[in-house]
């Protein structure tokens, strides 16, 4: 039955999306109908076959080993402070506890260097071409999204520079995709930061962070396209467009080495750690000043605890209720993507771990974290509809204009990768759901 009702919820969600349609006439069934089955298949691999459950345990050691040395650096300039709780450091020092800034965060400019890396000896750039491919011969999306959606598995806001040329010239509905999937997907240079949140919970959950960014990718071309449907004629429609390898500078100045490039996706790194830290205290210390405005309000009407993210609860629990958990969890679950709608996915995910250990079922964990895995908020949208504007000042207007439908768009993408995850999630399989 909690399957049976994941089914409907992800029909409900692409109904939801077709309501607010720009022109429900136009409905993408071949984008729809392909990219949730794409996404069924993903997720059946990962979560049904023994084939694929052993290839997520194995991919889950492998990014658990590559962090473990990205700690190396972080413990020699923090000492005991760097280490995880309940691990020992590389010198014998003891953990003192779990501290965000000096865990989690140089987890990201180990993670961005890498990835440079990985960009500038062409392995990245093969990886998202074979994606796009698929993408773009399975949805029919253009040359142009397809590129934007695939690059979006492993990078963030970067992923627009690999379509820069083409910003000028592509149509409504495909900007509207570049935002929707900028949004509704988990950049890898953070995914380190999130497994080192959840580890200790959810020992499982790199591999199930990977598995719900692969997901959400065609869920969010279903999405997009579905609130979006193209009306004009895209410029690469039926062409193949290529990744370069310099995607992680933000300069225009391609590295010279593989140093350069391990230099300049550390200083990526630097920026985005700079910029976590300034969205989290200004938007935390908003979301306090307005919830005590609105709690005040409440509790003069009579409605104890009334705040923003409470508010958004009940529009996600009719949701997270068709993702197949009970009222007790959706509640829970409810209130996480919620709190991610306003306060970025960070104290989400902080709270999923509190929410775990306070005695939260796997199940629930498991569909809380798929739903959480993506940049689906406020100060996400600023920042893609900025950031691709600077590329493109001519679109700015149009760009402006896409930003809300696409966080609509991209909040859906994650529910949907939150429901197929459910509907494809195995008792069989009890490992996967034991962490």
């Amino acid at each position: 039955m909690e399957r049976l009702a994941s089914l409907w919820g992800v029909i409900f969600l692409v109904g939801l999306a077709w309501v607010f349609s720009r022109n429900r006439r136009k409905f993408p069934w071949r984008t729809a109908l392909m990219g949730i089955a794409l996404q069924i298949v993903i997720a059946s691999f990962f979560l049904q076959s023994s084939a694929g459950s052993f290839a997520f345990q194995k991919i889950n050691i492998l990014v658990d080993k590559t962090l473990s040395h990205g700690r190396k650096g972080a413990e020699l300039i923090f000492g005991a402070l760097a280490v995880p709780p309940g691990q020992t450091g590389s010198s014998g020092e003891q953990s003192l506890g779990f501290f965000l800034f000096f865990q989690g965060f140089p987890i990201i400019i180990f993670v961005a260097s890498v990835m440079s890396i990985l960009y500038y000896v062409g392995i990245m750039p093969r990886v998202v071409g074979f994606f796009a491919w698929v993408f773009s011969r399975l949805l029919k999306t253009s040359g142009a999204e397809s590129l934007v959606t695939a690059n979006n598995i492993f990078t963030g806001i970067e992923s627009v520079f690999g379509v820069r040329p083409y910003l000028q010239k592509m149509t409504m509905s495909e900007l509207h995709l570049l935002l929707t999937a900028g949004m509704a997907t988990l950049a890898s240079s953070v995914l380190g930061f999130y497994t080192l949140i959840l580890k200790e919970q959810m020992p499982n959950i790199a591999a199930h962070l990977i598995s719900a960014s692969l997901l959400s990718a065609p869920a969010a071309a279903v999405m997009a396209k579905v609130l979006y449907p193209e009306e004009e004629q895209p410029l690469t429609l039926g062409k193949s467009v290529r990744v370069g390898r310099d995607i992680f500078t933000s300069e225009g100045a391609p590295p010279a080495s593989i140093m350069d490039a391990a230099l300049q996706g550390a200083m990526e790194g630097v920026k985005l750690i700079i910029g976590i830290c300034g969205l989290l205290i200004a938007f935390l210390g908003i979301l306090s000043l307005v919830n005590a405005v609105i709690g005040y309000g409440g509790t003069r009407l009579g409605v104890q605890g009334l705040s923003i993210e409470r508010m958004l609860s009940w529009l996600c629990y009719p949701i997270v209720r068709m993702c197949g958990l009970n009222a007790a969890e959706s509640e829970t679950v409810a209130r996480l993507w919620g709190l991610r709608a306003v306060a970025t996915e960070v104290p989400a995910y902080i709270q999923l771990g509190d929410a775990i250990k306070a005695g939260l079922s796997r199940r629930a964990a498991v569909i809380a974290a798929y739903g959480l895995c993506g940049f689906a908020h406020v100060a996400a949208m600023a920042i893609f509809v900025g950031g691709t504007a600077a590329l493109a000042p001519e679109r700015r207007k149009d760009l402006v204009a896409l930003g809300p439908r696409a966080l609509l768009a991209a909040n859906l993408a994650c529910f949907q990768t939150a429901a197929v995850a459910g509907l494809c999630l195995s008792a069989k399989y009890s490992p996967l759901l034991g962490g």
